[in-house]
């Protein structure tokens, strides 16, 4: 993992541009916070994520709490992956799949982050640039500030999340035929 100091934050000045430029079709992206225990799961899923062998087309981002921020990140994108936390009334680790038509299809999420991922995506929508949206969800029971590690159901839900996820994606980005 690379060090968090003089890391450029996504939508800073001096983050690197997009590489959808590069032919990656499918941006996966993982949302939450980090420092609130089982909200941060879309993060860990994207950092099991990463230790897989890269797929071709399929860029992969820790979206964190970005919001509109990620706007540009969608450029070049013609299919996203998200995958995040929510509050669902599920038991804690139930995995689920969503395929939203509309902003106004997305369920409430958990954070700050909910606020501006909805506005992430309406900006995205009247720019004409929103990617069809895949919807990873991991159901959390309660959120514990201050904490870095995830619950036992949760964390035992991020394999399988992890696999689904990576699945879609390979499916997205193969060469059609």
């Amino acid at each position: 993992m690379p060090p968090l100091l003089d890391s450029p934050l996504v939508g800073e000045a001096a983050a690197p541009a997009p590489r959808a430029a590069g032919g990656e079709r499918v941006l996966v992206l993982g949302v939450g916070n980090l420092l609130m225990g089982d909200e941060g799961v879309g993060v860990h899923v994207l950092r099991r994520l990463e230790e897989a062998a890269p797929v071709p087309g399929v860029r992969l981002l820790d979206g964190g709490t970005g919001g509109v921020n990620l706007l540009r990140e969608f450029e070049g994108a013609s299919d996203l992956i998200l995958v995040d936390a929510t509050r669902d009334g599920r038991p804690a680790g139930t995995i689920t799949f969503l395929q939203p038509r509309s902003v106004g299809e997305l369920p409430r999420g958990l954070g700050a982050h909910d606020f501006g991922l909805k506005d992430l995506f309406a900006a995205a929508a009247l720019l004409d640039q929103l990617p069809r949206i895949h919807l990873h969800t991991i159901s959390v029971a309660e959120v514990r500030p201050m904490t870095l590690g995830l619950s036992a159901a949760v964390a035992a839900a991020v394999p399988a999340a992890a696999e689904a996820v990576l699945a879609r994606a390979a499916r997205l980005a193969a060469p059609p035929g």
